[in-house]
């Protein structure tokens, strides 16, 4: 008899042969294991994910975009997986901009530990890193069910001690929306960021997510760039200050825009009533050729000034990335392609350990950068030529 062992929910259950779903959680046969072979580390979890995700990812230890990469090249009509839009300069610039910023190590002063913990929307975390708005992931070589992924997510997230957030695609519709029924199965506990639908449709999508309980809905308006959603009868728009203004009124809940990258438009969504402004240039799968993230953060951190609450995506590896994101404006930090790999590798428990693995990481940084807390996180801490930003 062989115990079995479900990466979605824990459950394990004894059977002779492989089970084809659980018997607790419903998932299919995709995320169940032998409790023998389930990973130990982060790197097993990869190893893993690189086999389900042959010719999609080979989760190489540097996710840089760079053209020698299975996941980089010109699309030429294709989708493009995990890579970035055209040759990737958007894609490779939020890597280089991340890596082109150093640290300021001060190792003088009396011992501490620490605190890692913060306040994201009034929640209390852990630590200020959230899952990013990924979506699609039933597309790569069919490696998981579709809301099994968001769910993992969901639950990975809240095990570790934040929140995730969840996206929207081509294939979810208004009724049948994967991110919204993983939010059903969490008790409403993320956040949903939407695809620039129409004003009608996405009415319908955050009563959907009000109900549910969740903390806060978003729209990606960069998400304009989809074609794949057009081409599905699912057609995307760019936004207008009235439109968002007309969403926040709508809206019972903190409302988020995501995809800024200029300081101006940031205003005007602040403006508009929103209350989180989410840097990002959609990892650079919309538009090619754009700064990295880390490049224009100051800038709209410096327009917005202290009070308005900042999120940034795009590059971020490792919790060392995290810290200088946040000393350059950030409140919390996003992470998408190697959330996508540690769920596919492991459910629930592969994102629960990469993004335990990235807290750890951040309080090694901040110890060895004379940080005890997030709220000491500043341009202190980098290094002087980068203090002029």
């Amino acid at each position: 008899m062989t115990q079995w062992y479900c990466s979605v929910c824990h459950g394990t259950h004894k059977s002779e042969s492989k089970p084809s779903e659980c018997n607790d959680c419903h998932a299919d046969d995709r995320t169940i294991m032998n409790s023998e072979d389930v990973p130990q580390n982060l790197e097993q979890v990869r190893d893993i994910a690189r086999k389900k995700l042959k010719g999609i990812c080979a989760a190489y230890p540097s996710c840089d975009g760079g053209s020698d990469k299975i996941c980089q090249r010109e699309s030429y009509g294709k989708p493009i997986g995990l890579g970035g839009v055209g040759q990737g300069h958007s894609f490779r610039a939020n890597v280089d901009a991340l890596a082109n910023i150093q640290l300021n190590m001060s190792v003088l002063g009396e011992h501490f530990e620490p605190d890692t913990s913060t306040s994201f929307l009034g929640i209390d975390l852990k630590f200020p890193v959230l899952p990013s708005s990924t979506a699609g992931v039933k597309q790569y070589n069919d490696a998981m069910d579709e809301t099994v992924f968001c769910t993992s997510v969901l639950k990975g997230a809240k095990e570790a001690g934040t929140i995730g957030l969840r996206g929207d695609t081509w294939f979810y519709e208004p009724d049948n929306h994967s991110s919204l029924d993983s939010m059903k199965a969490c008790d409403g506990y993320g956040i949903p960021i939407f695809k620039p639908r129409s004003q009608t449709v996405l009415k319908k999508l955050i009563e959907k997510a009000e109900a549910l309980g969740c903390k806060a809905v978003g729209v990606d308006l960069d998400g304009c760039g989809s074609t794949m959603m057009a081409s599905h009868g699912q057609p995307v728009f760019r936004k207008s200050v009235k439109d968002i203004e007309e969403l926040v009124i709508f809206s019972s809940i903190p409302f988020i825009a995501k995809g800024i990258m200029i300081p101006d438009e940031a205003q005007k969504c602040v403006d508009a009533g929103v209350t989180v402004i989410a840097v990002s240039n959609h990892g650079g799968r919309v538009l090619d050729s754009t700064p990295g993230v880390a490049t224009v953060l100051p800038q709209i951190r410096k327009k917005l000034g202290n009070s308005v609450t900042i999120t940034a995506d795009g590059g971020v590896r490792t919790g060392y990335d995290v810290l200088k994101m946040l000393a350059l404006g950030a409140n919390a930090v996003l992470l998408g392609r190697d959330i996508i790999r540690a769920s596919v590798g492991a459910g629930t428990l592969g994102v629960k350990m990469h993004l335990e693995h990235i807290k750890q990481t951040l309080g090694k940084a901040m110890f060895m950068t004379g940080t005890k807390n997030i709220k000491m996180v500043g341009s202190r801490i980098l290094f002087k030529s980068q203090n002029n930003l």
